[in-house]
Parts: structure tokens; C-alpha cells; sequence
């Protein structure tokens, strides 16, 4: 027997130990946004840290694989940049999925993501350094 009465096992009005009354600890101010958007927060937050995972994957990668090709120098510079992207960019997913859900439980307009620029910034860089050593070398 299910009626609109009883209380839905997502919700935080009973004392148990419910889902959201887990999150409440996390997120004290506002209300429990539309489950869709923090689900679709989630989404989000978790394409950023594959794209993380990529960019250290990269840089273990350049490490093991380009011997051959690079300079001592260069190919650790390069794994480095690429590693320190990832760690940065798992951070900056973590922030901005705090972020995220705290604008949606207090109603106010979602943060501007300012990891993108920086990103983008770091990215264009270290592939412009490395079409310039490519270019050098040839």
C-alpha cells in the first residue's frame, strides 16, 4: 500500500538514517534540490575527473613510452605539466561539485566554472612548448 502520505525513502523528515540525511552533514543551508540536477552535478563532476584520469594516464604515459623521442629534460617537463593538470583538474571537479550543490539547495545561480580558462590556459601552453621542441628538433 503506497500512498502520497508516506514519507519517500530519499527524504530527510524521519530521524533514520536516510540518504539525504547523510548529505545534510555536508550540506546544512537550503533544500534538497530536484534529484535530477544533483544527479546530473554527479554527471558532471565525474566526466571531469576521467578527463583527469587522461591527462595523468598522459603523463605516465609520456614518461614510459617516449625515451626515444625527447630529451631528458623535455619528456619530464611534459609528464609533469600533464600530471599536475590531472591533480589540479580532480580538485577543481571536487570544488566545483561543492559548488554546484550548494547554489542549487540555496537557489542562486550556478558559480561560473573557473577551472575551464585555467585549464584551457595550461593546456594551450604545454602544446605550444611541445610543438616548439618537435619544431626544434627536426
Amino acid at each position: 500500500m503506497n500512498t502520497s502520505e508516506e514519507s519517500s525513502p530519499l527524504s530527510d523528515s524521519d530521524s533514520g538514517d536516510t540518504p539525504m540525511a547523510t548529505q545534510r552533514g555536508l550540506f546544512r543551508a537550503g533544500d534538497d534540490p530536484d534529484p535530477r540536477f544533483t544527479l546530473a552535478n554527479e554527471r558532471t563532476f565525474l566526466s571531469w575527473i576521467r578527463t583527469a584520469l587522461a591527462f595523468v594516464a598522459g603523463g605516465i604515459a609520456v614518461e614510459a613510452f617516449t625515451q626515444d623521442l625527447f630529451p631528458v629534460t623535455v619528456r619530464q617537463g611534459l609528464a609533469v605539466i600533464l600530471l599536475l593538470l590531472g591533480m589540479l583538474l580532480a580538485g577543481g571537479a571536487a570544488v566545483r561539485w561543492v559548488r554546484v550543490e550548494n547554489a542549487m539547495r540555496t537557489h542562486r545561480a550556478l558559480p561560473i566554472p573557473l577551472i575551464v580558462p585555467i585549464i584551457s590556459i595550461v593546456s594551450a601552453l604545454a602544446a605550444g612548448a611541445l610543438a616548439l621542441v618537435i619544431a626544434l628538433a627536426v
